[in-house]
This record gives C-alpha cells, sequence and structure tokens, in this order.
C-alpha cells in the first residue's frame, strides 16, 4: 500500500466490488476539507518512534484532504498540518483507486514508524462501515495504538484490509 521513495511516502488503496452500492464523492477543486470521514475516505495514521505523538491524513475520493497531528490518543496538536498532498483517482466501473503522495517531512518520519492504514466506506443508504489492516478490540477506532499494525519499511506493500462494524472511528 505505500512505499517511501525519495522522501515521500506513496500510498494507492483500492475499493473494489459493486461500486454501484457506495456512495462515492464527486470530483472538486483539490483543497483541505475537515470531517471527511463523514463519507467515503481513505486515512493513514502515522507514528514515529514510540509515540505518542501522530499524524492523521485524509484522503477523498473528491480529490480533498486533511491532515493532522495528535500530542497523544485523540490530544490533537494546537497547529492542523498543512502538507498539501499530491492525489489521483481512477474510477472504474468495479472500482475506485486513489493515489496519494505525502513529503517526508509532513510524516515526522526519523525512526521506526508505524502506520494504520484504514478506509471509511459509505453506501447508498448512507450507512458507513470502517475497514483497517487492525481493529482494536471492541469498536472500530483509527486512532487506537492496536490500528498502528504496519511497519514502515522500504519497498512495495500491499495488504488487504478487512470490514469492522459501525462504531467510532
Amino acid at each position: 500500500m505505500g512505499s517511501p521513495v525519495n522522501g515521500r511516502l506513496t500510498l494507492m488503496f483500492r475499493l473494489a466490488g459493486d461500486i454501484s452500492r457506495v456512495r462515492i464523492p464527486e470530483s472538486r477543486s483539490p483543497r483541505r476539507v475537515n470531517e471527511l470521514w463523514r463519507h467515503t475516505c481513505f486515512e493513514v495514521f502515522v507514528m514515529t518512534g514510540d509515540g505518542p505523538a501522530y499524524r492523521e491524513f485524509n484522503f477523498s475520493p473528491s480529490g480533498e484532504w486533511a491532515a493532522y497531528a495528535f500530542r497523544g490518543y485523540r490530544d490533537a496538536a494546537e497547529r492542523e498540518l498543512d502538507p498539501v498532498p499530491e492525489i489521483r483517482v481512477r474510477r472504474m466501473t468495479d472500482h475506485v483507486e486513489l493515489d496519494a503522495g505525502i513529503s517526508g517531512d509532513d510524516l515526522g518520519i526519523g525512526r521506526a514508524t508505524r502506520m494504520g492504514l484504514s478506509a471509511v466506506v459509505e453506501d447508498t443508504s448512507g450507512e458507513l462501515s470502517y475497514w483497517a489492516l487492525r481493529h482494536p478490540p471492541g469498536k472500530p477506532d483509527f486512532h487506537h495504538a492496536d490500528a498502528f499494525a504496519l511497519q514502515l519499511v522500504p519497498g512495495r506493500m500491499n495488504f488487504p484490509i478487512g470490514p469492522a462494524a459501525g462504531g467510532p472511528r
């Protein structure tokens, strides 16, 4: 799903299946937008070292994005990140692909890094489902340390993500 190249992290998300049953946000001008998780979007959480600080990046198939810094579990830092990621979206009849590139400076990478990769999928009735490499026990919580399941290593990585019941992200 991602690879660090020349100080950048490039992520490729693919949502496959009966796309006609999924609400995919319409294309818009790239810009920062909060609360993208209320609709179909892809997310990456990045924690360097032992934490507890981490960063969150949200990417919408609309081309919109958001980025946040946290001092610890759901403890937002005073300023929000403004990385302006590169986003490319491909819409097909049976899948949607989204590539996102983030500068290494925006990630805070400098030592061992753990990541949580996730997606929020909205169906045509408006119901949300939460997908991740790993969910903590109980309801889905992408911010929980147990969700940071991937060690960042050089090279290409492809990991399928699985569903979880609805609940707080």
